[in-house]
């Protein structure tokens, strides 16, 4: 079978998700479609595919055409170009339950009933040009032949207003969508580590978000990483990987001979870091905090690059990883954060430009930083372990082995 198969270009974790889900394709024929920071973790983790191609437009509605099934990672133009061409389409979801619509979901589910599926992509793109973007997605879902859904907190309301618009797709909940044929193994001992503290930030790339526009979140990282280095004689390795790292942005931050390394990695070589490194600290993402809890380790969240992860965050409030969390609000109060994911977006780069330039607000930043990581620190093996444990019964779910072997078996 020819499987095309693309993903949301907003950071890392959807096209993660899509390569998980590549993994347990194999004995298909498994086509990348995308630009963006999507194209680069597929290219940089290309062992998952058997191609990869770039582009948009008519180069991914030819592929399409050439499809025997689609995979779309909350890609819903992916998936619109997969039901204008008359084929299968998987819509693979972890934030289900984000999605913000402002009119009722049975009018989404009439537009897409009413959606022109002989004609070109161009014509049912017109169709649904009223939708918000996170509308497009749930569209897609409702468009979609099979949705694998990843639980979380909020999601059975969502798949309960689904199931309420009469018959519909194919709704499969899993739980984490990640490539848990890429831990490592849990093995007598682990390997000694290369560094003392690992700190993943993610694709970061998105709708807003970009490494030389509305950086001001990397920028301020980057103030935060030279007094880490100058107050944390204990950390002298420091690996920080992402996105933002890539290529030639790779860079070294020194201080009396301790280093941050900046460099961006394949994923299984993450998940190797994670394994081994004894001190974690993540981007809130949903696919990089299901990997930690994989490998057993409760990580401590950075401050939110962007609105999802206010979103998960608050959601995961009553959890040990949730009280723990580091937020701009720790700073600068959230009461006029719009609850919208453009806007909401954009009020965070404006607060991590705010405490970057204000030595007052730095000062603040660094002193609730440090006693967040001061209370990480201190947590006993116990009262971690506790800590994953809580995050998995909430979080967990079918494996997406399963759930993928049984939509690929229809």
């Amino acid at each position: 079978m020819r499987i095309v198969m693309g993903a949301q270009n907003c950071g890392f974790g959807p096209v993660a998700e899509l390569t998980a889900v590549s993994r347990l394709l194999a004995g298909h024929e498994r086509v990348f479609v995308g630009d963006g920071v999507a194209s680069a973790f597929a290219r940089a983790n290309a062992d998952a595919f058997d191609d990869i191609r770039t582009g948009g437009g008519r180069s991914a509605e030819a592929l399409v055409e050439s499809s025997d099934r689609v995979v779309s990672a909350m890609d819903a133009d992916l998936a619109f170009r997969a039901v204008v061409a008359g084929r299968p389409v998987v819509m693979v979801d972890s934030l289900f339950g984000f999605w913000q619509f402002g009119r009722p979901l049975a009018r989404i589910r009439d537009m897409c009933e009413r959606l022109p599926r002989s004609g070109t992509f161009a014509a049912a793109d017109a169709h649904l040009r009223e939708l918000s973007p996170h509308e497009r997605i749930l569209a897609a879902h409702l468009l979609a032949t099979d949705s694998v859904v990843q639980n979380f907190p909020g999601v059975g309301a969502r798949l309960a207003a689904f199931a309420a618009l009469g018959p519909g797709p194919v709704v499969h909940l899993t739980g984490p969508v990640i490539d848990h044929a890429g831990l490592p193994p849990d093995t007598a001992g682990p390997e000694p580590p290369e560094y003392d503290l690992l700190v993943n930030v993610g694709g970061f790339t998105n709708f807003l978000l970009d490494v030389e526009a509305n950086n001001d979140y990397l920028l301020l990282l980057e103030r935060w990483l030279g007094d880490l280095l100058r107050d944390r004689p204990q950390f002298r390795r420091v690996l920080v990987c992402g996105g933002p790292f890539a290529g030639n942005r790779a860079r070294t931050v020194s201080f009396a001979g301790r280093q941050a390394v900046c460099c961006c990695l394949p994923q299984r070589e993450v998940l190797r870091q994670v394994a081994r490194t004894p001190v974690c600290l993540l981007a809130p993402g949903l696919t990089a905090l299901h990997e930690s809890l994989a490998l057993g380790r409760l990580p401590l969240a950075l401050h939110e690059q962007h609105y999802a992860h206010v979103f998960t965050v608050r959601h995961l409030d009553g959890t040990l990883f949730g009280r723990l969390a580091n937020r701009f609000s720790d700073v600068v109060p959230y009461d006029d954060m719009p609850e919208d994911d453009h806007a909401g977006t954009a009020a965070l780069v404006r607060i991590a430009g705010r405490i970057r330039t204000d030595d007052g607000l730095y000062a603040a930043f660094r002193r609730a930083f440090d006693e967040r990581l001061d209370e990480h620190l201190g947590l006993t093996p116990a009262q971690q372990r506790h800590g994953v444990q809580e995050l998995r019964d909430l979080l967990g779910g079918e494996s997406v082995a399963s759930v993928v072997a049984r939509v690929f078996a229809r």
